[in-house]
């Protein structure tokens, strides 16, 4: 047996300490485990490259500095994502002797642009600009700011230029084109069609703000812009006039006494679909539900079954009507944003805050037994609806 002490011991394997943790710097942390920040290398990551950089530009837009978002799939295979917001910041801190714009595209515990508004992070890791650089084989940002152009390059994440000053101007905005990296996505091709429908779908979260995406691959210039917010969205999904329940859509929005959360509900009944259920959480597609659902749903079937005793469509002996039969035919849109969402599953689609449950939850039962108290004859037909479908 070798005593304790002797060099020709064998290390104990199970011994585990401080030597034996490797903390990897962001770019390479990024490199090496693409996934746990974009999904996948596969198609659905690259364009989530894309996503990550119009959620910063639609962040601007819900801070009030950003009504125009462009994107275009260059010809090299590239993007290019420009906004008309406030531009990076670009003052250099002492400190590090960094710029704001290099240490937002290279660290990733680094926040320089302030959201105000709701402080909301759509991207799927919350660190788009930095994931996005490291990822890509070259990426050039472009900022109109301060009464001059800025920009500076980089390649795999790495600058290969200072921030540099250019000539005079009184535009603001930021551009950021990047070209992914082959050696780490199994495909470098977009897809136009899934890049086109989730910027509609921006476009129709996000009222007012216009997206357009031009493909240089050929030329396919499409163009988004919808005043009309979610009542849109619902008009677009529920394509045919005449097996509309009711007209115009249900449509409602409401703001908490703090800022801390807005709520956005638009809903149609018809008789040509089954329907659908489409939430989302500071603009991301919350696919597994949450909280927001919980409470739109809760309240919907409480307000629902309440309404058709009060006005005798259901007789004190009948059953309530059940959410599936109330949810027949019932496209809804529910959107919310929060100061501080908490995403559940590894894929971050699931809302877990609770303030979100009961706020949608009050914000339903108010806004739509109002909606249903001045519509009468539509709040009939939905009620007539409801109870074929329970039959």
């Amino acid at each position: 047996m070798t005593e304790s002490g002797n060099p020709s011991q064998p290390e104990n394997l199970n011994e585990y300490n401080a030597s034996h943790i490797q903390v990897l710097e962001a770019r390479e942390g990024i490199r090496r485990r693409p996934g746990m920040y974009i999904g996948s290398t596969s198609e659905r990551g690259l364009n989530q490259m894309v996503f990550e950089v119009v959620t910063y530009a639609v962040d601007e837009h819900l801070a009030g500095h950003a009504d125009t978002i462009d994107v275009t799939i260059t010809s090299d295979g590239g993007v290019r994502v420009a906004d008309n917001g406030r531009g990076l910041p670009v003052e250099v801190e002492e400190t590090t002797g960094m710029s704001a714009v290099e240490r937002e595209l290279t660290e990733l515990s680094f926040h320089s642009k302030p959201h105000s508004g709701y402080g909301v992070c759509g991207g799927i890791s919350g660190l788009g600009l930095c994931v996005v650089n490291a990822l890509s084989s070259r990426l050039t940002v472009e900022v109109h700011r301060d009464g001059h152009r800025w920009t500076q390059e980089y390649e795999k994440g790495i600058p290969i230029t200072a921030l540099t000053r250019h000539e005079e101007g009184s535009g603001h905005g930021t551009t950021i084109t990047f070209l992914p990296d082959t050696g780490i996505f199994e495909t470098t091709r977009y897809s136009f069609a899934a890049l086109s429908q989730r910027l509609q779908e921006l476009a129709f979260l996000n009222g007012g703000l216009a997206i357009s995406l031009t493909d240089e691959r050929p030329e396919r210039p499409v163009r988004y812009h919808h005043t009309d917010g979610l009542r849109a969205y619902v008009t677009h999904l529920t394509p045919y006039p005449p097996s509309l329940v009711h007209s115009p859509a249900i449509a409602f929005e409401s703001e908490n006494q703090d800022k801390t959360i807005f709520v956005q509900v638009a809903m149609q009944w018809n008789t040509w679909s089954t329907g659908g259920f489409h939430s989302f959480a500071n603009s991301t597609r919350t696919h597994e539900g949450g909280a927001h659902e919980q409470g739109f749903r809760t309240a919907l079937k409480d307000l629902v079954n309440d309404y058709a005793r009060r006005h005798r469509h259901l007789g004190t002996d009948d059953e309530d009507l059940t959410i599936e039969a109330i949810h027949q035919g019932l496209t809804a849109v529910v959107s919310v944003k929060l100061a501080h969402p908490v995403f559940e599953g590894s894929t971050r689609t699931k809302l877990g805050n609770p303030e979100a449950d009961a706020y949608v939850h009050e914000v339903v039962r108010e806004h739509l037994a109002d909606w249903l108290h001045h519509h009468p004859d539509e709040a009939a037909a939905i009620i007539r609806h409801t109870l074929n479908a329970s039959t």
